[in-house]
């Protein structure tokens, strides 16, 4: 498999265990855990991609995003964050640092201004540790924006963080009056 095959595949695999397992005829159990086996079955039955499982491996390893996680024996994989399916990923609650970072496009600036931060499609919140990790998220979307999360605050508030086996901070929402846009 290629570096732009891997890469590509790797999109697909994310597709699947973030958003629709059903695209390959599998299913996620509550935990987000998939059949590995199933996986790469269904990969290869839909067609787009020959997918063997030093591919699978090969491709977590090298996500960049660490998007997913084997289980032990590497009989289950899911992605460790970042679902619009029902599934609990068994997040650690974690107090989290005063401050974090959310990038967006500047398309979305009015929107956040007058609702603050909601997941959409999302169960959670994405948010970085640093501005440079947001700028670049943010440049997915256009023109980036950051906006700092007045994380310690809400905290203490009573609001939930929760951090991913990869270092991504999440939350259920951000009220506006915990946000400062900084700009590009």
């Amino acid at each position: 498999m290629t570096d732009h095959e891997r890469i590509s595949a790797g999109k697909f695999i994310a597709l699947i265990l973030q958003h629709h397992p059903e695209t390959v005829g599998i299913s996620l159990d509550h935990h987000g855990w998939a059949d590995v086996s199933a996986l790469i079955d269904g990969i290869n039955h839909s067609g787009k991609y020959h997918l063997t499982m030093d591919d699978l491996e090969e491709i977590v390893r090298r996500d960049n995003k660490q998007r997913y996680a084997f289980n032990e024996d590497r009989t289950k994989i899911r992605a460790n964050q970042g679902h619009s399916v029902p599934v609990d990923v068994e997040l650690e609650t974690r107090t989290p640092p005063e401050i974090l970072y959310h990038g967006t496009g500047e398309k979305y600036v009015a929107s956040i201004d007058e609702m603050g931060l909601v997941p959409k499609s999302r169960l959670y919140v994405h948010l970085s540790q640093d501005i440079l990790t947001a700028k670049k998220v943010g440049s997915r979307h256009g023109k980036p924006i950051v906006y700092e999360v007045h994380a310690g605050q809400m905290s203490r508030d009573g609001y939930e963080y929760f951090i991913s086996v990869n270092g991504v901070w999440l939350t259920k929402a951000v009220p506006v009056k915990y946000l400062t846009r900084l700009g590009a």
